[in-house]
């Protein structure tokens, strides 16, 4: 089960074999945030997408028991220190990329898995997956074309390495699926910790 909205997290994985359930969990990123950093303070930009993950996960766990392995997924770009999610409307999209462009960032994707199967282990764990995003030096023109296409509003980052935004990374340091929206090599590496192999999650 996918706890997830992203259509392109869905196609990651279906092209990897994987057919899951998706269930949108519905969770308020704001006070997930809060609640965590009453609890540990100030957060790093991999915890933040990491505590988001959890939140989503665990929400769907809570909300639909199910009898599934569930994974919960977000992504936070990292620049100069500060953490951007989804711009949400145009003039926000288009500010960040007068700062993006000709410039690296740091996309980080939290994962969380809980294995909810009767029978199953009942374990609980997560990691994040760090890459380094090169962005070219778009014109002005140009980011307000992209900006106008509508998709930089709900990604995280204000872009995508698949879709639209595809000509204006110049490069990836890292695990390019992790961009995307979800890791599979980290996936992998947490189901080995549940005792699972990849391969038992394809059709």
């Amino acid at each position: 089960m996918l706890a997830s909205a992203s259509p392109a997290r869905l196609t990651t994985l279906q092209r990897a074999g994987v057919e899951p359930e998706v269930v949108v969990s519905g969770v308020d990123e704001g006070a997930a945030l809060a609640q965590a950093q009453e609890r540990h303070g100030a957060l790093e930009p991999g915890d933040v997408a990491l505590t988001l993950a959890r939140a989503k996960c665990e929400s769907v766990v809570a909300s639909e028991e199910p009898d599934s392995l569930v994974l919960g997924c977000d992504s936070v770009l990292e620049l100069d220190g500060e953490i951007y999610g989804k711009p949400g409307d145009a003039a926000v999209a288009a500010q960040r990329w007068r700062r993006m462009r000709g410039r690296s960032g740091v996309l980080h994707t939290g994962h969380w898995l809980v294995d909810n199967r009767e029978g199953g282990t009942g374990g609980t764990l997560g990691a994040t997956a760090s890459t380094i995003v090169h962005f070219a030096d778009l014109s002005d023109t140009e980011i307000d074309t992209y900006v106008a296409t509508g998709e930089p509003l709900q990604v995280a980052g204000a872009f995508t390495v698949d879709g639209l935004g595809g000509p204006y990374v110049t490069g990836v340091e890292g695990d390019y699926h992790a961009v995307v929206g979800v890791s599979l090599p980290l996936v992998r590496e947490l189901l080995l910790e549940l005792g699972l192999d990849w391969h038992d999650l394809r059709d």
